[in-house]
């Protein structure tokens, strides 16, 4: 049985290579922090407690993580990752009989079986310290680990090196497991004597090999799990190999891409069985698709649910929505927040909603806006219809009831009533209710005036 562990993330630095003046670790990938990341893989560990070690942007860093299952230490000044886990040290003092797993908090692919190897590698083998390596065949910027004739090994920064250490392959990748009685022991030897003037975390695997602890090195087959992020090309890499690994798992669950290079899923985002999603099309947030939809070219979906059977056309926006079952949207549709389309519905070419309930096979074809208001079931909306909602100071909701038809280039001024199976005649302004079963027509009487334009151009030789 695998025994429990205290989790330590190291977030407090600047990284300063990465160029901003966000801290780094908040930076999103799929729609999520890498913090976050490395959080949500330590979470299927169960650990006994996470501690997450933060300094610069604290007040950041502690709001974006507020809902978490996580406590927080302050590492006042950055002086090294031996010195932000010295932080924990009154809190480690007490659980000095149990084991300390730590890492880095821009290290957003590891996964969880990997750390679970590590884990139970470092029990079975009842290790003082047991830390992660790779082999890289470009191994800049990681710390290079050194085995002595005796297999002792020791890390050297990449700083630190000779130039024949650094040609060496094998990397320290910056997560260790600790029995936490050995680790008290040894960081009071850690020293910052080095062109950095900083506390290294690696020296204590190099301290503790020397003083005959035994220690233990889990070599992973996937090197990019170890890939930290520390420039935004770094970023970028990162946020393709999750993009890979989400529609990798999306397909294996049933769901159809015919150019999965050219979409962007989200982490969150769950999509059902049978879906069939094209070229170029971004789904954000928690959105969630269901069976058998039809996602065409350039949709792009945030934080909304559709339905089973949902087809969405062409270069169609959806933001904070729901869609019902075997509903059609688009094409060059745009759903602002806080609409729900019901069952059966069609929203066509360039009309706009928000915060609409619009009924079950109701119909907005094309040309029209409808703001603020909620249309039952079996309504047509004739090409052109605009509902006025914002008098200048508040916003005011339209109501059209059941089986009312409302003709072509209507305005209807709210607050205001459509009753059921109402017509409202073409090119109308509707500014008062209207009763059931009536017809309202509001239309300016035409005047025509015979021979004008002829006398107009006359008029200008």
């Amino acid at each position: 049985m695998k025994k429990g562990f205290i989790a330590l993330v190291l977030a407090a630095g600047k990284a300063t290579r990465f160029k901003s003046e966000k801290i780094k670790v908040l930076y999103p990938l799929l729609g999520k922090s890498m913090l976050q990341l490395v959080l949500d893989c330590l979470f299927q560990l169960k650990p006994e407690r996470i501690y997450v070690v933060v300094g610069y942007q604290k007040e950041e860093v502690i709001g974006s993580l507020a809902s978490q299952r996580v406590e927080f230490l302050v590492q006042e000044e950055q002086r090294g990752t031996a010195h932000a886990v010295l932080c924990a040290r009154s809190i480690l003092e007490k659980e000095s009989d149990k084991t300390l797993l730590v890492l880095n908090g821009d290290m957003p692919l590891l996964q969880p079986k990997t750390l679970n190897s590590l884990i139970n590698k470092h029990h079975r083998e009842a290790n003082a310290l047991t830390f992660l390596s790779a082999e890289l065949e470009e191994p800049s910027g990681f710390g290079r680990i050194i085995w002595d004739e005796t297999l002792k090994p020791r890390v050297v920064e990449e700083i630190e090196a000779t130039p024949s250490q650094k040609k060496l392959k094998e990397v320290n990748a910056g997560v260790y497991l600790f029995r936490i009685s050995d680790l008290l022991q040894t960081l009071p030897q850690v020293s910052p004597d080095n062109k950095k003037g900083e506390y290294y975390l690696t020296d204590v695997i190099g301290l503790m090999a020397q003083a005959g602890r035994k220690i233990g090195c889990y070599k992973i087959s996937n090197p990019e799990e170890i890939m930290g992020i520390n420039t935004r090309l770094d970023l970028e890499k990162a946020t393709e190999i999750l993009r890979k690994r989400k529609i990798t798992s999306l397909m294996e669950k049933g769901v159809t891409f015919y150019d999965s290079s050219t979409v962007w899923i989200d982490l969150d985002v769950k999509i059902g069985r049978d879906t069939t999603i094209h070229t170029s099309v971004i789904i954000e947030g928690k959105s969630v698709i269901g069976k058998e939809c039809l996602l065409y070219p350039f949709v792009h979906i945030m934080d909304s649910k559709v339905g089973n059977r949902v087809k969405i056309l062409t270069s169609t926006v959806i933001e904070k929505s729901v869609i019902e079952d075997n509903a059609q949207i688009g094409p060059f549709a745009r759903l602002r927040p806080h609409n729900l389309i019901k069952e059966g519905a069609r929203v066509g070419n360039f009309v706009e909603m928000k915060n609409t309930i619009f009924g079950k096979k109701s119909k907005a074809g094309h040309l029209s806006y409808l703001g603020d208001c909620e249309v039952k079931e079996e309504v047509n909306i004739g090409a052109g219809t605009i509902t006025c909602n914002y008098d200048g100071l508040r916003k005011h909701r339209t109501l059209i009831e059941e089986g009312a038809f409302i003709g072509s280039g209507t305005e209807l001024v709210a607050p205001v009533k459509v009753g059921r199976h109402a017509y409202i005649g073409a090119g109308s302004t509707i500014t008062k209710d209207v009763s059931p079963e009536a017809l309202a027509v509001s239309r300016a009487r035409q005047i025509e005036k015979p021979g004008w334009a002829k006398r107009k151009r006359k008029g200008r030789s």
